[in-house]
């Protein structure tokens, strides 16, 4: 308190005042300087006892202020009376309150991103160890025909790196916000061709039946490139997962709430306790013989949920999976 220099010009002003007041107040007469001397030493002794009572919650609230600064778990700022120091004590706490839910964010974003990193490392050096084992193997096959079959692993082993490492620029760029939407209409019925185009001759040499219900004229908002990437996703998934001589059934409906695209494979369906985890971000399940990198659907369901939409997946009642995406009116 004794630091502040308005404070001690204050106290330097009260006393000359107060020395000036008492000294003509003997001059005219005696009692009137003795209440003088009382009511200044009174008045000095209520502001002195006030204006430390004022510093020390200051002093609480910066101490306070310096937990914050240096990252402590458990903050709490007392209540004041009314007053101006009340509302700043209040604000205060807003902004610790926020601050700490800023720490907590960044915290959580520091552990996923390192999370992500050793995930993405893992997923990388697996097609790169078996594409490493494969050259290796190539290097000494004699036989033609062996190192023709080598050569086509090795190449949809890149096939999978190249995917695997687009798919993984796409969600950062998601995940930064750099990516703007189209709002226009997009007719269901294209959409749905244009997502399924890049998976016909695979289909085909996999001897795989594929059958849409799709009116035409159905119509939903949003980015037509973008949302054949979320359906694309859910096929190639669909795909791993009938194999030869499977089915998928794609069909659209459209009412006064939602339009609703359902896609449904006559694969094995879903485990239990891998449902509520299907779009979790680098999620393989629990089976020992799970595919893919688990990013795929996670992809797909930022994409759709970004543009409004929602999507889900269970298990059918007559076998295999069910996705479903909806787009509200």
């Amino acid at each position: 308190m004794f630091r502040n220099r308005e404070f001690k010009r204050f106290s330097f002003l009260f006393l000359i005042i107060a020395a000036v007041s008492v000294t003509f107040s003997f001059v005219f007469n005696t009692a009137a300087g003795i209440i003088s001397i009382i009511s200044a030493a009174a008045f000095g002794t209520a502001f002195f006892i006030f204006t430390k009572s004022r510093y020390e919650s200051i002093a609480q609230i910066s101490d306070q202020i310096d937990l914050v600064l240096h990252n402590a778990d458990q903050i709490y700022i007392s209540e004041s009376e009314e007053g101006e120091l009340s509302i700043l004590q209040s604000e205060i706490t807003k902004m610790t309150m926020r601050i700490r839910e800023q720490n907590s964010a960044l915290r959580k974003e520091k552990e996923h991103l390192a999370d992500s990193l050793a995930d993405i490392a893992h997923q990388l050096r697996t097609p790169l160890t078996s594409a490493n084992l494969i050259l290796s193997l190539l290097e000494n096959a004699p036989d033609e025909n062996e190192r023709k079959n080598l050569m086509r692993e090795t190449e949809e082993l890149f096939v999978q790196m190249d995917w695997l490492l687009t798919t993984l620029l796409k969600l950062s760029r998601l995940d930064a916000g750099i990516v703007v939407f189209q709002s226009i209409q997009v007719n269901v019925s294209s959409l749905i061709k244009s997502a399924v185009h890049p998976f016909l001759i695979s289909m085909e040499l996999h001897n795989i039946d594929l059958k849409s219900d799709v009116p035409d004229g159905i119509k939903i908002i949003g980015d037509l490139s973008w949302l054949s990437e979320a359906v694309q996703n859910i096929l190639k998934n669909c795909i791993e997962s009938v194999g030869d001589n499977g089915k998928i059934e794609i069909s659209c409906t459209d009412n006064p709430l939602f339009t609703e695209i359902s896609i449904h494979d006559s694969g094995a369906g879903f485990k239990k306790e891998d449902l509520p985890h299907l779009f979790d971000r680098f999620y393989r399940g629990n089976s020992e013989n799970a595919s893919g990198y688990g990013i795929g659907l996670a992809l797909c369901k930022m994409i759709i949920v970004r543009q409004g939409g929602t999507v889900s997946a269970k298990n059918h009642p007559q076998g295999g999976a069910v996705f479903t995406i909806r787009f509200p009116k």
